[in-house]
């Protein structure tokens, strides 16, 4: 049976895990799902269509499913879809989709979100994401699995944010992070590769000098763009971490790639 504590409110309809504990002063709303050690530390706020992974911890005064914060109408069904082991922190802030995005915001497995950060409707967050205090998602973001965003950072609508990417702290990201990079600025700009992310994700010696000759050729002078990817996607063709850049460049996007100063 679940753990609800007596000043609790766990609406009619609200799934619970045999081992879920709900904390002090909570509240559950009826369409809720929460998972096997899903825990409530107290006074969390759980809405909407939301459905949480098991091991996810959520501390006070995070108010998680509530409607998207959106000027246009929203009285469609949507969803926010939060995976497993996540560390939720004091005063988060997430929002379901909408009926003009996904239907769904999604975060993965094993994030951790600190005080006050915010992730808005219809993002998809991967795995393993850091999001540091106060950092801020606008609606339709993409976070790729090990991006670390940095304190009082703001990311545009519509922007990605490439897998093993750093956002610096107070940077205001206007356009897409490739891969494995590294922004920063008030209005960011590409500042280099994570190569501290990289090392400590593991990548070999190898990758990562690979990686650095790719960059440097993407992002020089000479010719236009889409020479400089034929001829990367050439040279490092067996290259991993390089095409996973390639293949971002080349993507659909309604937002420019971050350059670098």
């Amino acid at each position: 049976m679940p753990t609800i504590h007596p000043s609790a409110i766990v609406e009619r309809g609200a799934e619970l895990g045999a081992t879920t504990v709900v904390g002090p002063y909570c509240h559950v709303g009826p369409h809720v799902v929460l998972a096997d050690e899903v825990r409530l530390i107290s006074h969390v706020v759980i809405a909407g269509h939301t459905r949480i992974g098991s091991g996810t911890v959520i501390y006070p005064f995070a108010s998680i499913g509530q409607p998207p914060q959106v000027l246009k109408p929203v009285g469609e069904r949507s969803e926010l879809v939060i995976g497993t082991n996540n560390t939720i922190r004091e005063q988060v802030t997430m929002n379901p989709g909408t009926g003009f995005g996904n239907i769904v915001t999604r975060v993965g497995d094993n994030g951790l979100f600190m005080v006050g950060v915010h992730i808005a409707h219809d993002c998809l967050v991967g795995s393993n994401v850091v999001m540091a205090n106060n950092a801020t998602l606008g609606g339709h973001v993409q976070v790729g699995d090990f991006a670390y965003v940095g304190g009082l950072a703001a990311v545009h609508q519509f922007v990605r944010i490439g897998p093993h990417a750093m956002i610096g702290g107070m940077s205001g990201v206007e356009n897409d992070v490739i891969p494995y990079g590294s922004v920063m600025g008030d209005r960011a700009r590409l500042s280099g590769l994570n190569v501290v992310g990289l090392k400590r994700r593991g990548f070999s010696r190898e990758q990562i000098h690979s990686l650095r000759n790719a960059y440097r050729l993407l992002f020089a002078q000479e010719g236009t763009m889409q020479e400089r990817l034929s001829d990367v996607a050439e040279l490092f063709h067996d290259t991993g971490p390089v095409i996973d850049i390639i293949e971002f460049i080349r993507a659909d996007s309604s937002r420019a790639i971050c350059q670098p100063k």
